[in-house]
C-alpha cells in the first residue's frame, strides 16, 4: 500500500509537468505573411524562456485537421480555404497558469505578423485547479496508508511477540538478559520485514508491468530513478517499522510479572 502511495508522491512531479507542458497557446499568422517570414517569427518564439516547444500548422495542415474532424471537404464546396496557418506554443510547466498565459499572449500579439491569439483560460485554470486539489489528496492518502500500515504491522508483531510470552518469561527465570532476549526477536523481525519488502516489490513491478503495457504515456513520463529510490524505502521502511514494533512490544512483555502473563 504504501509503495502504490509512495508511486504516486514521488512522481506527481513529473505527472504535473506532463499535463501542464500540453497546454498550448495558437498563434494565428495574417494570409499575407510569406512562409520564410513564418519560420523566422517561429524562430525568435523558439528562443523564448517560456517555450517548451512550438509547432507550425501551415493552411493545408490546418484545413486536412479540420476536414477529418468534419468529415467533409469544406474546402471544396467553399472554393477557398478560410483558415490560417498558426504556430502552436506549447509552455513549460512553470509559465502554465493565467497570469503568465496573460503576459506571454501580450507580448506575442505585438509582432505585426500575428492576426490574432487563442488559448482556453477556462481550461488552464482548471488544470492548475486540480493539479492542486490532486496533490492534497495524494498527500493526506499517503499519511493515512502511512497510518495504516505501521497499525497493521504493529498488531501483527504484537499478537506474535504475545504468543511466545510464556517462552520469554522461562528465558528470564533462567537468569537470560533483556539484550540476549530481544536478539532473536530482533533477528527475526529484520527478516519478516526483508521478506515482506521484496513481496511488496514484486507487486510494485507487476503494477509498473501493467502500466506499461496499458498506459504508454503515463509510463513514458514516470522518473525510474525515483521508483529505484522507492524500492530502496520500501525495503527500509518495511525493515525498520518492523525492528521498531517488536522493541518496544519485546519492552512490554519483559517487564510483565509472571502472575501477568495469564490476563
Amino acid at each position: 500500500m504504501l509503495g502504490l502511495v509512495g508511486l504516486l508522491v514521488l512522481n506527481a512531479r513529473q505527472i504535473s509537468v506532463y499535463v501542464k507542458e500540453n497546454i498550448n497557446i495558437s498563434v494565428y499568422l495574417k494570409d499575407h505573411v510569406k512562409e520564410a517570414e513564418m519560420f523566422r517569427i517561429r524562430k525568435i518564439i523558439d528562443a523564448e524562456p517560456y517555450v517548451k516547444s512550438t509547432e507550425f500548422i501551415s493552411k493545408e495542415q490546418a484545413a486536412q485537421k479540420f476536414q477529418e474532424e468534419l468529415g467533409e471537404d469544406f474546402v471544396s464546396f467553399l472554393g477557398i480555404n478560410p483558415l490560417m496557418a498558426s504556430i502552436e506554443v506549447y509552455l513549460q510547466a512553470d509559465y502554465a497558469n493565467t497570469d503568465s498565459i496573460n503576459s506571454i499572449t501580450k507580448k506575442l500579439s505585438t509582432y505585426s505578423q500575428v492576426s490574432e491569439i487563442d488559448y482556453q483560460p477556462s481550461l488552464v485554470q482548471t488544470i492548475n485547479n486540480n493539479i492542486s486539489k490532486i496533490s492534497f489528496f495524494i498527500l493526506a492518502f499517503c499519511a493515512m496508508f502511512f497510518i495504516v500500515a505501521i497499525s497493521l504491522i504493529n498488531n501483527t508483531v504484537r499478537l506474535s511477540i504475545y504468543s511466545r510470552r510464556f517462552l520469554i518469561n522461562t528465558m528470564q527465570l533462567v537468569g537470560a538478559t533483556n539484550s540476549f532476549i530481544r536478539k532473536p526477536f530482533i533477528y527475526r523481525s529484520i527478516l519478516q520485514g526483508f521478506y515482506g519488502a521484496i513481496f511488496a516489490n514484486g507487486m510494485l513491478l507487476l503494477t509498473l508491468y501493467w502500466i506499461n503495457n496499458q498506459l504508454e504515456e503515463v509510463a513514458n513520463i514516470l522518473d525510474y530513478k525515483l521508483i529505484i529510490l522507492l524500492f530502496f524505502l520500501v525495503l527500509a521502511i518495511g525493515i525498520l517499522i518492523n525492528i521498531i514494533s517488536t522493541f518496544f512490544a519485546l519492552n512490554k512483555f519483559l517487564k510483565l510479572r509472571t502472575e501477568e502473563l495469564y490476563y
